[in-house]
């Protein structure tokens, strides 16, 4: 996917309705209150080639740089989240509102912006000492814990 389509997905996640209940789609999940999508996950094996693994990762920090780039173009800096303190009430116990969970559980920190009333989140899962890279983009009016 190119930096234009992930702007065009997330121009809809922004205008878009929620639904009443939790429902798939192709490329993420919406529900109540939230949108979610993944723009670039790894679903296969990129193999034992450190080229290949070093070459994969890059394109995806490359992609989430420039997704970051033109957010901030748009609305302003993020403010840049560590999610330790919600990992670790999660682990303590503590219910951790969707549409969160996923976000708080896999990434080390979200870029979250205000727009029109919704919160948007960017967020990059890396993989330790391997190819996996997620990037995925939450739109949501329930505040982050």
């Amino acid at each position: 996917m190119t930096t234009a389509h992930h702007l065009r997905l997330i121009d809809g996640m922004c205008t878009r309705e929620f639904p009443a209940e939790r429902t798939p789609s192709v490329s993420g999940v919406s529900g109540p209150g939230y949108h979610t999508v993944f723009l670039h996950t790894d679903e296969e094996p990129w193999g034992d080639e450190e080229s290949v693994r070093a070459e994969h990762r890059a394109q995806c920090l490359a992609e989430h740089d420039a997704l970051l780039t033109l957010l901030a173009s748009r609305w302003g800096e993020p403010q840049l989240v560590s999610v330790w303190s919600a990992q670790e009430r999660m682990t303590a116990g503590e219910v951790i509102p969707e549409p969160w969970v996923e976000p708080v559980a896999g990434c080390d920190y979200l870029r979250l912006w205000r727009n029109a009333g919704r919160w948007v989140a960017v967020g990059l899962v890396l993989e330790e000492g391997g190819p996996g890279c997620e990037l995925t983009v939450l739109v949501t009016v329930i505040d982050p814990p």
